[in-house]
């Protein structure tokens, strides 16, 4: 417990040093931990997890708030650690398991469990203008209410996003995505799986370069879509509306459906 706490303590010194990054607490027992701090708008507040979920939801002020709950079944909570790590893009934050080489790094690093059962449930409450990233592996990954572009990655597990950004990608292997987008603009929309769905709305007035493509399952538009290829059920590429920004929609057994916003 003293060299988790000290962890915890070195991290928040780290921040603390950080520049524009200003950490205000932290704090960890075995089975909870929280901290929160201010990220510079245009900033990336990062989650990484292995085994467990990630949930982003809007701050309602100007600092980022993050819980995580830990449980496991066979395995002792306080093995896993929550590890705190800023940048020059912002900070990150890492459920770290017991093992040789495990580390938490912005954009990446070392995350296997070695058979820890622990599960690590993210909470995180983002203010406006701060980008969310969200990493996991085994878990479902979910946003909803944000407003800067917008990351999520799992691999076993469905994703769920709302957002008013402009801006947004989703990634998984095993299992479904559902997105709402309901910002305009010309950032890119990326939607990927293997073994699920895609069920993507957009605002109206959409104009984007469309890539759609399934294996087994169908592709559904609301929106009138202009072909650039060959007519293929499985396989669309086109222009909705006046064309532009990048939209990518791709899956192998699952359908697409893009639909309209009310």
């Amino acid at each position: 417990m003293n060299a988790i706490r000290i962890a915890c303590l070195g991290a928040v010194a780290a921040l603390a040093a950080a520049g524009p990054l200003r950490a205000q607490a932290a704090a960890q027992d075995a089975n909870h931990w929280s901290w929160h701090g201010t990220i510079a708008r245009g900033k990336t507040l990062e989650i990484r997890g292995v085994n467990g979920t990630i949930r982003a939801e809007p701050g309602t002020g100007s600092e980022v708030q993050v819980t995580a709950e830990k449980r496991g079944r066979d395995d002792d909570p306080s093995t896993v650690r929550i590890e705190v790590v800023p940048s020059d893009a912002g900070v990150t934050i890492c459920a770290v398991y017991p093992g040789r080489g495990n580390e938490c790094r912005p954009g990446g690093g070392r995350m296997s469990v070695h058979d820890n059962d622990v599960e690590v449930r993210f909470v995180a409450q983002v203010p406006a203008g701060v980008r969310f990233d969200g990493h996991n592996v085994n878990g479902g990954v979910e946003a909803s209410g944000l407003t800067a572009p917008v990351t999520l990655e799992t691999v076993n597990g469905s994703i769920t996003l709302e957002t008013s950004a402009g801006e947004a990608s989703a990634e998984t292997v095993n299992g479904g995505i559902r997105a709402a987008v309901r910002g305009a603009g010309q950032g890119r929309l990326s939607f990927e799986t293997v073994n699920g769905g895609i069920d993507l709305a957009v605002a109206s007035g959409l104009s984007a370069d469309l890539s759609a493509e399934t294996v087994n399952g169908g592709i559904q538009s609301d929106f009138p879509i202009t072909l650039t290829g060959r007519i293929n059920p499985k396989h669309l590429e086109g222009r909705i509306g006046q064309g532009g920004r990048e939209l990518r929609l791709h899956t192998v057994n699952g359908g697409i459906h893009l639909r309209q916003l009310p």
